[in-house]
């Protein structure tokens, strides 16, 4: 490691934990530097040059820019996982007979917890899965629930009370008529299809348009962008966030915006990559938010993503470790569900894109 990487590495991690810019006289206060506060600072202004580095004003220490922390994330950071973690995972694993996605949703509260960082797993494309079958089951004289099942193992329901007077005959006949016209219908057709025949539905069984309804809801509540976001409350504790109302405001409507989240959750995949398993890059309005994402393959040759949210300062050592180490574990662990044989539902979601180089500080 050159001297200028090392001083934009310990710039990088004294900023990640105390949120203030960084002077030359800090680094040798604090990290017993050899070279003189001259020479650090000759390298401070050559990073800044390179723009690995920014001053917030004129007269300010310095702290990283999206570049420096892209450079540190790709070269220079060390990764670190806590034990607790290995040890809760481990717990987490030890039951067997959970899905897909509890481990997964488990997983990701781990990371949250650990990391003090919100976590989300990006849902199945419905583009690429199918109808295979929609089933009414009773669940008292009453009420019934609406299932229906694609090809990818993902179920969805719908509880709805039945009309008065319907009969169990009335309501198969509705439902065998539904298998008949939509099973193996791409999930995204399947709103625009129900709708097409919705007066042929209503017409060959009479008072049922309640179980047509109830599915149509389904379809649509499926067929929606499906993102589960766990740990949100920890952006809270960030100094960025905690501090300035305006960017958590910002910060909060990119999270709780399905189709915007989902945008920049893909847009990571087209990002170099900062290492063989996880992805990394910026979003947000003001390129404040930090996206670390790892693939995780499950049952099925289908694949999902797990991703870790937080502001551009947040410890990469940390996170990247963390995340890689979950993301590992969990694939060895599905891989060996399917060695057995035993059934888990799947998930999928998109490939990531190839790593390209990233431009190096220039050596002193």
């Amino acid at each position: 490691m050159t001297r200028k990487e090392t001083i934009l590495k310990l710039i990088v991690e004294h900023f990640i934990k105390t949120a203030q810019p960084v002077g030359s006289q800090t680094l040798l206060d604090e990290y017993g530097l050899t070279c003189s506060s001259a020479t650090i600072r000759n390298e401070m202004n050559a990073l800044e040059k390179d723009g690995m580095l920014e001053k917030t004003h004129a007269s300010s220490g310095r702290v990283p820019s999206s570049e420096g922390y892209r450079y540190y994330v790709e070269h220079l950071r060390d990764d670190r996982v806590d034990n607790r973690v290995k040890f809760a995972l481990a717990s987490v694993l030890e039951k067997r007979t959970q899905s897909v996605e509890e481990v997964i949703e488990q997983s990701c509260q781990i990371l949250s917890s650990m990391t003090n960082l919100a976590s989300v797993v990006l849902g199945p494309k419905v583009s690429e899965e199918k109808l295979v079958s929609v089933q009414v089951i009773p669940l008292s004289p009453t009420t019934a629930t609406a299932v229906f099942v694609t090809d990818q193992g993902y179920v969805e329901n719908k509880t709805f009370v039945l009309e008065q007077g319907a009969s169990s005959e009335e309501v198969q006949k509705t439902v065998t008529l539904l298998n008949d016209r939509l099973k193996g219908t791409p999930i995204v057709d399947l709103v625009p299809k129900m709708e097409a025949m919705r007066p042929a539905v209503t017409d060959y069984v009479v008072g049922q348009d309640v179980v047509y309804q109830a599915l149509m809801e389904a379809f649509l509540r499926f067929a929606g962008d499906r993102l589960n976001l766990y740990g949100k409350d920890k952006l809270f504790e960030q100094p960025e966030f905690a501090d300035d109302a305006k960017k958590l405001r910002k910060v909060l409507s990119l999270l709780d915006d399905p189709k915007a989240l989902r945008e920049a959750l893909q847009d990571v995949e087209e990002e170099p990559k900062c290492d063989e398993n996880v992805d990394f890059r910026f979003a947000g309005e003001e390129q404040d938010l930090a996206i670390v994402s790892a693939k995780v393959n499950v049952p099925g040759g289908q694949s999902t993503s797990i991703s870790l949210v937080g502001p551009t300062r947040m410890d990469y050592d940390s996170a990247v470790g963390m995340l890689r180490y979950v993301a590992k574990t969990l694939d060895e662990y599905f891989k060996a569900l399917e060695g057995g044989n035993e059934e888990c539902p799947k998930k999928t979601t998109s490939n990531p894109s190839k790593p390209t180089k990233k431009k190096a500080p220039k050596k002193s």
